[in-house]
């Protein structure tokens, strides 16, 4: 009971004929245990998940030039939990080796230049564990939504993204895609929450409710941006994420195996170690 594995989150892999209606938001696949069993679940591999982030974060250090990174991309109606998501996961990580960016809505500036001018400023440095809250794709699924853009520049945007993403992998960076998948009824749970309590309301913004009325539109946009650009070098997975704390874990478990097949060592030192303690113990 509610032994959920790396292969059950794997498992959650969307491909080339993925399909958003077959996926049950209030589902957890893979698990059916108790809410500990859930807690002792996520925190099965956080020494091991520590570990891998260290050294990656210490090749980055040592082998600048060519050493891996990770992108971790998380997409999501609002309220889906991203934030949240970020938070709960990555707090097991060294934070000198870790950087959150939230792409909201573009600046002035940012409108002056193609829509990948801002993402690119942010693409991980060698080493370096990186989430993007929100991304890159925001700006051909609301574009869509709302047709602001015609379809040829939406079929530019996409093509441009695979592009990009392809470079980043040419340049050793592991890229995973994750859409949190929630229902209209957890949302609504949600935006009302925030109208309810005093620390939830700096999260209200009334252009949510707006948003929501588009719910059709974006889960169509969503199930063919997944499509169209999921790729071995850039796979997209889509967790049912009602139950958080379930998103939570398969998210974790999806960055344990990607940092595993990194299969990274400690870097060799540049140094003699022995020559150098000594020199530590002659000193006193």
């Amino acid at each position: 009971m509610g032994k959920f594995k790396i292969k059950d989150a794997l498992d959650l892999r969307a491909g080339k004929t993925f399909k958003l209606a077959d996926v049950d938001p209030t589902a957890t696949p893979g698990f059916d245990g108790s809410k500990s069993d859930l807690e002792d679940r996520f925190k099965r591999y956080d020494n091991e998940l520590y570990d891998l982030q260290e050294r990656l974060f210490a090749n980055g250090r040592a082998h600048s030039d060519d050493a891996p990174s990770l992108l971790v991309v998380l997409q999501g109606m609002d309220t889906s939990g991203k934030g949240g998501a970020i938070r709960h996961v990555f707090s097991v990580f060294d934070p000198q080796g870790t950087k959150t960016v939230g792409f909201g809505k573009p600046t002035e500036e940012e409108m002056e230049h193609d829509f990948l001018w801002r993402i690119r400023k942010h693409d991980p440095v060698p080493g370096q564990v990186v989430a993007f809250d929100r991304s890159h794709y925001e700006d051909v699924l609301i574009q869509r939504v709302h047709e602001w853009v015609d379809e040829e520049e939406i079929d530019r945007r996409f093509e441009a993204i695979r592009e990009y993403e392809q470079e980043l992998a040419g340049k050793r960076v592991k890229i995973l895609k994750v859409f949190l998948h929630i229902s209209p009824d957890f949302q609504k749970e949600n935006l009302i929450e925030r109208t309810e309590r005093e620390d939830k309301y700096w999260k209200y913004d009334p252009s949510d409710l707006e948003e929501r009325g588009y719910w059709d539109k974006y889960m169509a946009a969503y199930e063919d941006a997944i499509r169209r650009t999921d790729e071995l070098w850039a796979p997209w997975f889509v967790i049912p994420t009602d139950n958080k704390k379930y998103a939570r874990m398969a998210l974790k478990y999806l960055i344990v195996d990607a940092l595993r097949h990194l299969n990274l060592s400690w870097p060799a030192p540049e140094f003699d170690p022995e020559a150098e303690k000594q020199r530590i113990l002659d000193a006193d």
